[in-house]
């Protein structure tokens, strides 16, 4: 990375924020440490192991442990990109402002668009998901009821600590870390250390999963327990404008975030291979839910209670972190004018100094979808949350897209973190990871269910489409006058002003 003078070291962060055209309105409370919090809670591996672990054995056996090492990898020059981007435009709202400001107004739209309602569905099933632990602390029985009441809660609870200000927010973040920390590393380093039932060349070990067929089509098939996980890091950029000196702290915690997730998904998924009593049986899908029946055996009662706490906590650090980054998100949307409602919607508390309004949305629509959930056939959740993967993923490229088009142009990043001579190349590989990963989560399955083989498509083509319609019928990038495509010109303009 480069070491030239850098642009923060001559203005500070309301000049650079002047800059770009906007007042600083927001308390600059977030340090490093919380920045990174937040991104980590929002990637959550307890949470992202815990909801793909059984799946991806039964699909791939122990080596689809693999695919969070090639995840991983990729989504790292992913980050990388991404932090050269938000260190020239540490602008609350993240992917939305920056295609913006890389491509244009209907680009940004559509990106934008698309990775609210992944976003939005995303803050449901991980309420929904955390109720199932809340229901088990409690030994209540999981009934379709009390599914939704303490999805509910979770949702309610959350808004009403973002409602607090950053510094709660912050502060639950790294609670959140810490549970996640413990709830992924401690754990996992436990289980590996000393409740092993397997040796480590399990990992080799495909046990049959792909019966007469190459294995090479069933590990292909187990790719979701790497690509469902590496997402989150982005959220780090969405609160930029209320982080202290965000154009040199965002890109680290971005990064942080990937390796710090990596290693504690390493070690996670690992610790509940080695520690499985009946491997065979997750393997084989008899048993679908194989992680509580884990951590009794080897915990013991009180142990798998203590751990349900922890994941408790990790659940509703990460739907506060979700909900918070959409909510920047829609304010920066609509402080642009291209929401409906945009002044309603970019409205900043005097008191928290948080877009209240925003977060409310943030909020009542994943109630709204819980509620249709709740009314809905069995495996609605599923169906309906297939295609928010995949949405992450568009909107991710969208920004890596933009920014590989602008250095054709002659962009140079102008912030203080710079990859310098390897940004082309670094550009260039993380654009053709995203697209093999958007292959892999749009290619359709074979189960004969015309449904169940293309959701993900149908759940990204509604979103597109009913965006497009909007986008063409109310032409909402003729009301606003906010700046585009000027990536070019603001970093001449930055390195001018820091002389």
């Amino acid at each position: 990375m480069s070491a030239e003078p850098t642009t923060s070291e001559h203005l500070g962060d309301g000049e650079h924020l002047a800059v770009l055209g906007y007042e600083d309105s927001f308390n600059r409370s977030m340090t490093l440490w919380a920045n990174f919090a937040l991104g980590f809670t929002y990637l959550s591996p307890l949470v992202g192991v815990y909801s793909l672990f059984a799946t991806a054995l039964a699909t791939g056996g122990p080596p689809s442990i693999f695919w969070l090492v090639i995840v991983g990898a990729g989504q790292l020059t992913v980050s990388l990109v991404f932090g050269e981007v938000v260190s020239q435009y540490p602008i609350h709202g993240g992917i939305y402002p920056w295609t913006r400001r890389l491509w244009g107004k209907r680009y940004a739209w559509m990106a934008a668009w698309v990775y609210i309602w992944a976003m939005i569905v995303t803050i449901t099933a991980v309420a929904a998901y955390g109720s199932g632990f809340l229901a088990s602390l409690f030994d209540i029985p999981v009934t379709k009821e009390v599914t939704l009441v303490l999805t509910v809660l979770f949702l309610v609870v959350a808004l009403g600590l973002n409602f607090s200000g950053t510094k709660m927010l912050g502060r639950v973040a790294r609670i959140g870390l810490g549970a996640e920390l413990i709830g992924v590393i401690a754990v996992g380093l436990y289980l590996l250390i000393f409740q092993r039932k397997q040796d480590f060349g399990i990992f080799f070990n495909t046990m049959g999963v792909e019966g007469n067929g190459s294995y090479v089509a069933a590990f292909l098939g187990a790719a979701l327990a790497g690509l469902f996980l590496f997402y989150g890091f982005e959220a780090c950029g969405d609160v930029a404008e209320e982080v202290a000196d965000p154009a040199r702290r965002i890109p680290r915690a971005m990064v942080l975030t990937i390796l710090v997730g990596g290693v504690s998904a390493l070690l996670a998924f690992g610790g509940y291979v080695m520690a499985a009593p009946d491997l065979q049986s997750i393997v084989s899908g008899k048993d679908t839910d194989p992680i509580p029946g884990i951590l009794q055996a080897t915990l013991g009662p009180v142990g798998a209670k203590i751990f349900l706490v922890v994941a408790l906590t990790a659940f509703l650090s990460c739907v506060l972190s979700l909900q918070a980054a959409a909510s920047r998100l829609l304010f920066s949307f609509a402080r642009d004018g291209m929401l409906p409602g945009h002044r309603w919607l970019a409205k900043v508390s005097p008191r928290s100094k948080v877009p209240v309004n925003a977060l409310i949305v943030a909020c009542s629509i994943p109630v709204l979808i819980t509620l249709i959930i709740y009314v809905g056939p069995d495996g609605l959740l599923n169906q309906i949350t297939a295609f928010a993967v995949l949405g992450i993923y568009v909107a991710f490229q969208s920004v890596v897209l933009a920014s590989l088009r602008q250095r054709i142009k002659g962009w140079r990043p102008a912030g203080p973190f710079s990859l310098a001579r390897t940004g082309f190349v670094i550009n260039v590989i993380a654009l053709v990871y995203g697209v093999a990963a958007m292959l892999l989560l749009a290619w359709p399955g074979h189960s004969g269910n015309v449904l169940n083989d293309w959701i993900v498509l149908i759940g990204l083509g509604i979103v597109a489409g009913t965006g497009l319609l909007y986008l063409f019928l109310a032409r909402p990038d003729r009301k606003s006058d906010a700046p585009e495509g000027d990536a070019i010109q603001v970093a001449e303009l930055l390195r001018a002003r820091r002389g």
